[in-house]
């Protein structure tokens, strides 16, 4: 296959997975999720012809495994060089496994003008067997909905799209100890929890389509706050053993109740942690927070603080 273009560079947004509506497919569709694109934390890659394969950068091991899976995929050479100039924390609820398969995915497309779509590519890396937040943000951005999992889907199709009011600001809340279930462990997760109730599933479907969607669309961030709030406690009481309680980090879960009794809203864990995150109405007034929670909690050592906007548009690739 003969290259397209001389380089190709790749950004591939971080996301917030905010949680699961049906985790037992009660509805005769299993999960459904809701979550929002972040501009502070992306892969940035670049990709050229090269005599023999070279990755060098953050994340260049995970890189590596979706080089090859994709090359062989798509019959396509590997002597390429990839330099990733950024990357996503790896395995604490921001998607960097969706983010980097996509990005090399979608790099490879264009490279070698392949026509492929997002979730043909996404298909290909057997993304999306749960949620469909991670391929719905790097084909919209912006706030994302997806539709679970029937009989016959191949990757969760996107109900809904919309876009997050400028003026909102998410805060983010690490820790750099642990790690949220991945892999294997979190496939053995999902098989031994309960039964998820049916009509817990319908009451969370009804506040996310009659409060939570609407109160986007009206700018009203303490509505979307309580329906993302009461999500997140009923997925996250679901959740506590496996994760060991609502929240996976314990040090976490003490800045998140300060948060949210500092006003903050959205009170919540992307995925299965340990990242925590809330919400906050006012550029400056997020920021402020942001170093006040700094100061509080500079006895966690192993907790940092980051205010983060919402990106309101998908990846990006670009061609050279």
């Amino acid at each position: 296959m003969i290259p397209q273009y001389a380089k190709v560079s790749v950004i591939a947004p971080a996301r917030l997975h905010m949680g699961f509506f049906d985790l037992s497919g009660s509805l005769n569709r299993h999960f459904g999720s809701i979550g929002v694109a972040l501009n502070e934390h992306a892969i940035r890659l670049s990709l050229t012809l090269a005599e023999q394969r070279t990755i060098l950068g953050p994340s260049s091991h995970r890189a590596d495994k979706c080089l090859t899976m994709m090359c062989q995929a798509l019959n396509v050479s590997d002597k390429l060089a990839i330099n990733i100039e950024s990357a996503i924390p790896e395995h604490v609820g921001l998607g960097s496994g969706t983010q980097m398969s996509l990005a090399i995915g979608s790099a490879l497309n264009a490279f070698y003008g392949l026509g492929l779509t997002v979730r043909d590519i996404a298909a290909l890396m057997d993304r999306g067997l749960r949620s469909g937040i991670g391929i719905g943000v790097f084909e919209q951005g912006g706030l994302v909905v997806d539709g679970g999992r029937g009989e016959k889907t191949i990757t969760p199709p996107v109900l809904v799209h919309l876009d997050i009011p400028d003026t909102w600001r998410f805060i983010l809340v690490l820790d750099q100890r642990g790690q949220g279930l991945h892999g294997f462990q979190e496939i053995e997760a999902f098989k031994t929890l309960p039964a998820y109730p049916r009509l817990e599933a319908e009451r969370l479907c009804y506040l996310l389509l009659m409060q939570g969607l609407p109160a986007v669309a009206e700018n009203d961030i303490v509505k979307f706050g309580e329906v993302i709030s009461e999500l997140q406690r009923s997925v996250g009481e679901h959740f506590s053993d496996a994760q060991g309680g609502v929240f996976t980090s314990p040090e976490v879960a003490v800045a998140m109740d300060w948060f949210a009794r500092q006003g903050a809203v959205a009170i919540g864990q992307t995925s299965w942690g340990p990242t925590g995150f809330c919400a906050i109405d006012g550029v400056a007034l997020a920021e402020a927070l942001t170093q006040k929670a700094i100061k509080k909690f500079s006895h966690f050592d192993n907790l940092s603080f980051v205010t983060a906007s919402s990106r309101n548009s998908g990846g990006d690739v670009f061609v050279v």
